[in-house]
């Protein structure tokens, strides 16, 4: 387009030129994560059908589950209330609140990576010195993230047909819905703040928010009538009831919410300079002591170690207090029973539930280091990196730095779990905190494959989510679906010991540990000789 032509256009036609090339330049970057996002997200639910019927074969198991769970406001806390037997009903009840949180972190990650990401970096300043308009990278953004929840909808409409197409519909719209509800979230909060990393990061605290609101309206009623759910997006989704007389109108909220949504970035965008925010920057000298590159990368972090050990313990408080309630629930259903033990182990049903729990909590935790780790990655491209590496500071120790805050918040991260279970739970202290630190050799291996991709082929290290997506498929669908065990080990953490209840092996805990120093000394070595980015 040359530039003649994009001066004589309509002034609303201007602010978007060059959407489309943008458009796809996103869709070509995002081509792994997307992807990956999308998978994990569909494979979950629609999975979840024939695990269901395995589990509860007869309308008078079906009936029976939901006849529990209306008095169990700890379950309810955790997945939502159930309003119906049916198949396709227990599947929205069974994995919607984490089918839609998925995909609202696919959103916000996707629109902060293509507006207030690019800004930072400068790459933004380049691409607005041609002939684009000055709303056409936000607008990019977002019809990136709707071409993700689009293909979501999509799959989950189609693979949940045979259960209804009408509840099948109504699912996919609500998990799409909520995912657009936080990418316009997203794009409002990167005009205001100068920080991807801190977009990215209030934009989660929302999420986690209207996690814990939705949470707590469903334990205290059956119906999801409590305002505090309907406070909640993610509430909003439970109270579309697909497969169970759906609320069409409850779309409506979503439709309301992200026009709304977009019509405050879109009136933001366009009242603000490229690279300027409207929340100040704090000025400087930074108060405290920065004398070093591990003191200047815990700086850095501590915000997203603060809040990623409140969301630890605070989960592992909820896990450890519905253990009992849990086990209740399975009472003689075998098929759960036999769930619970391909990931707890064969101890007794309460072990098993914590040692399940203790596994899950452990993929989390994969996600934490990958994200800390490729903090490096940001360092570098975004140009932070070269005046910390000018001064007397190598790059071992520049890296080394922000590596023992990842590795070393991973534990931290799992000795918190640990004290909510026990806490929660009421007894056993020792034996559960052990079984979460059991964990970390596992999650440092992930951790390692960051290092490794990073330090080897910078270009590729993004693709380290798609490794820790694969895992927590692995280890959180897995067992549902009966996988060969020749798929489980393809996990690391298909190797630990099952704790607590089974008995402690050592040999892969140690060997897990060998691997991830292995990974993390390779990654250091490849870091050492390569060029950093220009």
């Amino acid at each position: 387009m040359s530039a003649a032509t994009f001066a004589v256009r309509p002034a609303s036609s201007r602010q978007l030129a060059g959407t489309g090339v943008l458009l796809r330049f996103a869709l070509r970057r995002d081509r792994v994560m997307i992807p990956v996002w999308v998978a994990v997200n569909a494979l979950m639910v629609l999975s979840m059908p024939n695990t269901l019927k395995g589990l509860y074969g007869t309308p008078a198991e079906r009936a029976d589950l939901v006849g529990q769970m209306a008095t169990n406001s700890s379950l309810r806390a955790m997945v939502g209330p159930v309003f119906g037997d049916s198949l396709g009903a227990l599947t929205a009840w069974r994995v919607g609140v984490y089918a839609g949180a998925l995909a609202a972190v696919a959103g916000l990650l996707v629109v902060v990576r293509h507006t207030r990401d690019e800004e930072e970096s400068g790459r933004q300043e380049l691409v607005a010195s041609g002939a684009v308009g000055r709303r056409a990278s936000l607008t990019a953004a977002l019809l990136a993230a709707a071409v993700a929840n689009g293909v979501l909808a999509l799959l989950v409409a189609a693979g949940l047909a045979g259960q209804g197409a009408a509840g099948a519909l109504a699912f996919g719209l609500g998990i799409a819905g909520v995912g657009m509800v936080f990418a316009t979230l997203a794009a409002i909060v990167a005009q205001l703040t100068e920080s991807a990393r801190l977009a990215r990061g209030l934009t989660a605290a929302v999420l986690g928010a209207a996690f814990v609101l939705r949470a707590a309206g469903d334990s205290a009623t059956d119906d999801g009538s409590s305002p505090l759910t309907w406070a909640s997006p993610i509430g909003w989704l439970e109270n579309l009831r697909a497969f169970a007389g759906e609320r069409w109108w409850v779309l409506g909220l979503f439709a309301g919410a992200v026009l709304a949504q977009g019509a405050v970035a879109y009136a933001l965008a366009g009242r603000r300079d490229l690279g300027m925010s409207f929340l100040p920057s704090r000025p400087g000298p930074a108060a405290g002591r920065l004398g070093s590159a591990g003191a200047l990368a815990w700086r850095l972090q501590r915000g997203g170690v603060l809040g990623w050990s409140i969301g630890f313990l605070l989960a592992g408080l909820v896990y450890g207090g519905m253990a009992d309630g849990a086990a209740d629930l399975v009472g003689d259903n075998e098929g759960a029973r036999e769930i619970f033990q391909r990931m707890g182990g064969q101890s007794g049903l309460t072990d098993a539930f914590l040692a399940a729990m203790v596994g899950i909590l452990g993929l989390v935790a994969a996600l934490y280091i990958v994200a800390s780790v490729l903090r490096l990655h940001g360092e570098e491209t975004s140009g932070r990196a070269e005046p910390v590496l000018a001064g007397a500071v190598g790059r071992l120790r520049w890296a080394a730095g922000h590596l023992a805050v990842a590795f070393g918040g991973s534990v931290l991260l799992m000795l918190l779990a640990g004290a909510g279970l026990a806490l929660g739970h009421g007894e056993r202290v020792g034996p559960i905190i052990g079984a979460c630190l059991v964990q970390v050799p596992a999650v440092w291996v992930i951790g390692g494959v960051a290092v490794l991709l990073y330090g080897l082929v910078p270009g590729a290290a993004m693709g380290a989510w798609g490794v820790a997506g694969a895992v927590l498929l692995i280890g959180w669908i897995g067992p549902a679906l009966d996988v060969p065990r020749a798929v489980l080990d393809l996990s690391p953490f298909g190797h630990l010991p099952k704790l607590p209840g089974g008995g402690m092996a050592w040999a892969p805990v140690l060997f897990l540990t060998a691997l991830a120093a292995g990974l993390v000394g390779a990654g250091l070595a490849g870091l050492r000789r390569r060029d950093m980015t220009a």
